[in-house]
């Protein structure tokens, strides 16, 4: 099982900043719904592990549809799905899409998310809340502990790369806690000097 969803990556605040920024082609506008507020800058959509370990990321502009990113990240290693027929990923509702889930379905996988409301549930839609809660919570680990909205990136190439930093300290820190028999395989807190 994996899970997936997006998260913003400011990279700016004043329209100083805006407006003579290399990102200025790459970023853009977008809203933010769990924080009520809007930001400038990119998304960085994740797929992991419940654990937390990442499988696949990629960073994109702020409106760009979540069903094309995932799309497009699965689609970078063609092998990725193929070794594992029968994936579930669960995701929320901003992944509705019959063209998605015809997709996966042509790769063995299958895509889990709550229903809207005025549709008839999924058996078993209830049990998603708390697993979708895994994804928020690598996403706070990426933003609290790991600092990703300050990443300082003037450009395409060192957003990506500071972003890239983040994600391998936390896959890191993810193997090493698993290799040590440690409980919690995601706590960064032994290594939060």
């Amino acid at each position: 099982m994996w899970v997936t969803d997006s998260t913003p990556v400011e990279c700016g605040r004043s329209r100083p900043t805006v407006k003579r920024s290399d990102l200025a082609g790459w970023s853009g506008y977008g809203y933010c719904a769990s924080h009520s507020r809007f930001f400038w800058g990119l998304r960085l959509h994740l797929v992991c592990t419940p654990a937390g370990l990442p499988i696949a990321w990629s960073l994109a502009t702020a409106k760009t549809d979540e069903r094309h990113v995932l799309t497009a990240a699965l689609e970078e290693d063609p092998n990725l799905l193929a070794s594992r027929p029968g994936q579930l990923i669960i995701a929320d509702k901003g992944y509705v899409s019959a063209e998605l889930d015809r997709w996966l379905a042509e790769r063995g996988a299958r895509l889990l998310r709550p229903s809207y409301r005025n549709r008839t549930p999924h058996p078993g839609e209830h049990l998603l809340k708390p697993v979708r809660q895994l994804i928020e919570s690598v996403n706070e680990t990426l933003k609290g502990q790991l600092d990703l909205e300050l990443h300082g990136g003037r450009s395409i190439e060192g957003v990506g790369a500071r972003i890239a930093q983040r994600l391998l300290a936390m896959t890191a820190a993810i193997w090493h806690n698993r290799a040590t028999g440690q409980p919690l395989t995601r706590s960064l807190i032994a290594y939060d000097h």
